[in-house]
């Protein structure tokens, strides 16, 4: 009203029914958003491609019952989106840790996904995570589809009977990456050591596990249906 007409900010309150002390008075920022801009930007330098969804989850680990909302409107008044790029090549959400070499088993494992058909056409998907001192395989799970729930709740079952090292590489893949893996590795203290993105030497343990396991065993056998893939599993 002040632009279009030149009137007094005393007639523009009351043509609006605003209060002039409401014009004058400059709101204050409480101290618990002031706290959690400032965690967010160090969030988001740690992790640059972590979104809001994924901040609330670890915000809320620090500042206790904290909206989504609350947090959306600060991650957008910060200005901590990254710009949408044509490309389809995913950004790393965590930088990686420096490289650091097992000493004894139970230290750090790796664990990755793997792709193979049935002799009906029907696609499969296993799960391996293997421990990189040992070379040990600690679990494969076979599915025609594995989520990143499903993935926590099998890491979960094995931490419990204290087979889970405390620290395990992956890729950026969307099950790793999803929020129920963040959840579920904040919440039991398990930390995840994501690689950089197009380097899967990085993650060289699973990936030599996974190229003899398709050398010695899916081009070896054409699993006819997931129930004998699973009882050769087993077995």
């Amino acid at each position: 009203m002040l632009k279009h007409s030149k009137i007094s900010i005393k007639r523009s309150c009351e043509l609006a029914g605003l209060s002039r002390t409401s014009w004058y008075r400059k709101p204050v920022e409480s101290k618990q958003n002031q706290a959690i801009r400032k965690r967010l930007r160090q969030l988001a330098s740690e992790r640059p491609a972590f979104g809001s969804p994924r901040m609330t989850i670890m915000l809320q680990r620090e500042f206790g019952s904290v909206n989504h909302k609350r947090v959306e409107r600060l991650y957008a008044e910060e200005a901590l989106q990254l710009p949408r790029r044509p490309k389809r090549r995913r950004r790393g959400i965590s930088r990686p840790l420096p490289r650091v070499e097992p000493t004894a088993p139970g230290q750090r494992a790796s664990m990755d996904f793997m792709h193979d058909v049935l002799a009906n056409g029907r696609r499969i998907r296993l799960f391996n995570l293997v421990d990189d001192f040992s070379r040990e395989c600690l679990f494969i799970e076979v599915d025609t589809s594995l989520t990143g729930q499903r993935v926590s709740r099998i890491l979960e079952a094995l931490r419990q009977v204290d087979k889970l090292p405390g620290t395990i590489v992956c890729d950026n893949g969307t099950e790793f990456t999803s929020k129920a893996m963040l959840k579920w590795s904040l919440d039991k203290g398990v930390k995840l050591n994501f690689i950089e993105p197009g380097k899967p030497t990085q993650n060289a343990y699973i990936e030599s596990f996974n190229g003899k396991m398709r050398q010695e065993c899916l081009r070896q056998h054409w699993f006819a249906s997931l129930y004998v893939v699973k009882a050769y599993n087993t077995a």
